[in-house]
């Protein structure tokens, strides 16, 4: 699947990286995602360098999507400066899927209070970004922003606390950035932050003598299963000895999303409809769906793993047209780059649990390989990393900047429509 892009869009597209960085609550939902858009001149040799360019860009850029399409039921943040604030294609913006996020460099000037104020009667929502202090601009920034992002690496130690309590207001929510350990959020958290940007969430926290919960083992022994080219009979019976894999089961083939022309009441003909393919990428995925909850989509792993799937599928797709097999490994790879950080245990016992391919283990344990390639890609992707590092990394894969970013919104498009039926 992968999306059609205009001329414009494909010439915006070859100047910019997308990146979605996860924002999530109290309870690790997600809840919206900063879309960060990093110059992609390295490639081309075409650097934005003009602010009112670069402003006019990105926003047009941003606006193209789709919001609902990149971020699906959650909010966008989208930085803007004071060229952007000023502008009038700051409207092409939906201002009910749509944060303006001020950053650090604007200044408080009484035209650019007066055009926030302006944005805010048409509906608008603020964020003032990158905040370690109480400086002149942020304290009158502040009566007008909704949420007040705190940029926890640049403060001095020891002063977070009491920046919280002085921030901390019934008619705003703080935003803790740049999380990167469990550490860190637990502190936030009993600051009073509400809302969590950083990865954290993704770290492997591996706990000494921890086990496989025998849910999760039985999904990882049907994938064995599969990698072994078992017989349908032996796959059909261990299926039936999950009750929870056989009812996520029957739920699944009954969704628009796998579109059986009847209801599928018995486990052998659900499996035959699903096929082995589907199966073992449904498989893959519900090892991050915890107890059949509904709601897991909105699990920030399940997203990132997912998404990582896709779009390592659909690179090799498009970089090796016709070749499926390598497609369905490059999923594999995507998906299961994040089972050490869902089972709290070390990659390489994840890898004892199923055999994998070579390719596979070299890429999960090594980012080597052509699909280790991919992956780190990604994962630079995904932390807004230099423009110049990413474009050096595409090219040697060679990939144009608009041809990932094509890849990124079909991924996305279809993480956001099969999470929510498994």
């Amino acid at each position: 699947m992968m999306l059609a892009s205009s001329p414009a869009s494909a010439s915006l597209a070859d100047h910019f990286f997308l990146a979605r960085q996860p924002i999530l609550n109290r309870g690790q939902r997600l809840v919206a995602y900063e879309l960060l858009f990093r110059d992609a001149g390295a490639y081309n040799g075409a650097h934005v360098t003009d602010d009112t360019e670069a402003t006019a860009t990105v926003i047009a850029h941003a606006a193209e999507l789709g919001m609902a399409q990149v971020v699906g039921d959650q909010m966008a943040f989208v930085n803007v400066d004071a060229v952007g604030l000023m502008s009038d294609f700051i409207r092409f913006l939906p201002h009910d899927k749509v944060i303006l996020e001020i950053l650090e460099t604007v200044q408080a000037t009484p035209e650019v209070l007066a055009r926030i104020r302006e944005l805010k009667a048409v509906g608008f929502k603020f964020a003032l970004d990158d905040v370690i202090g109480q400086s002149d601009d942020v304290r009158q920034f502040m009566p007008l922003c909704d949420v007040v992002k705190v940029d926890i690496k640049e403060m001095r130690p020891g002063t977070l606390p009491a920046l919280a309590r002085v921030l901390k207001n019934p008619g705003q929510k703080l935003l803790a950035e740049k999380v990167e350990t469990v550490e860190e959020f637990q502190q936030c958290m009993d600051l009073g932050f509400e809302y969590f940007q950083g990865y954290y969430f993704a770290r492997p926290v591996i706990l000494s003598g921890k086990k496989i919960a025998p849910s999760q083992m039985s999904v990882l022994h049907l994938l064995d299963l599969l990698d072994r080219d078992a017989s349908s009979q032996e796959i059909e019976s261990s299926v039936k000895h999950d009750a929870l894999i056989s009812l996520n089961l029957l739920r699944l083939v009954n969704t628009p999303v796998v579109g059986a022309r009847q209801r599928i009441n018995s486990i052998g003909h659900a499996l035959m409809v699903l096929g082995r393919r589907q199966l073992r990428r449904w498989l893959q995925i519900l090892l991050y769906v915890n107890n059949g909850d509904t709601r897991e989509f909105t699990s920030p792993l399940l997203q990132l793993a997912t998404t990582r799937g896709k779009t390592i599928e659909l690179m090799v797709e498009y970089r090796r047209p016709g070749q499926r097999v390598s497609a369905d490994i490059g999923f594999t790879v995507g998906v299961m780059s994040l089972m050490d950080t869902l089972l709290s245990i070390h990659m390489r016992d994840v890898l004892e649990s199923v055999n994998v391919l070579d390719d596979v283990r070299a890429a999960l344990l090594h980012r080597a390989g052509d699909y280790g390639s991919m992956l780190s890609l990604i994962e630079h992707i995904e932390r807004g990393r230099d423009g110049e590092v990413l474009a050096q990394m595409l090219h040697q894969l060679q990939l144009r900047p608009a041809e990932l970013y094509n890849i990124q919104l079909a991924a996305i498009e279809w993480v956001t429509d099969y999470t929510r039926n498994i």
